[in-house]
């Protein structure tokens, strides 16, 4: 039985290679290994572009995070773009934009 979905492997970026250890991962391996860092670092807040405080609905950018979010600039089916190529260290993204970053990072 073929893996399909959230499951089935897709090629990754270059940075997202890097950041993940692998060169094809499924997009739920990829999220969890997103996350996994994210609550490593802490780097979650309450209010958007808030201050990193460990929990909340926003992720704060760092240096790594934001190497993946710059390369972020989708057009979802209803033709609204999320664009975070501009985005500096310690702007937020919420947790339900992460699914935009890792469409936009792998091919």
């Amino acid at each position: 039985m073929s893996e399909t979905g959230l499951n089935k492997p897709v090629r990754l970026k270059a940075d997202l290679a890097v950041f993940c250890g692998a060169k094809e991962l499924s997009r739920a391996a990829v999220t969890q290994k997103l996350w996994d860092y994210i609550k490593a670092q802490k780097l979650q807040a309450k209010t958007e572009n808030g201050a990193a405080e460990g929990n909340g609905k926003f992720i704060v950018a760092d240096e790594t995070l934001l190497k993946l979010f710059k390369a972020t600039k989708v057009t979802n089916k209803a033709g609204k773009v999320t664009d975070f190529t501009a985005m500096q260290t310690g702007n937020t993204i919420s947790m339900l934009q992460l699914a935009s970053v890792v469409g936009a990072n792998i091919e």
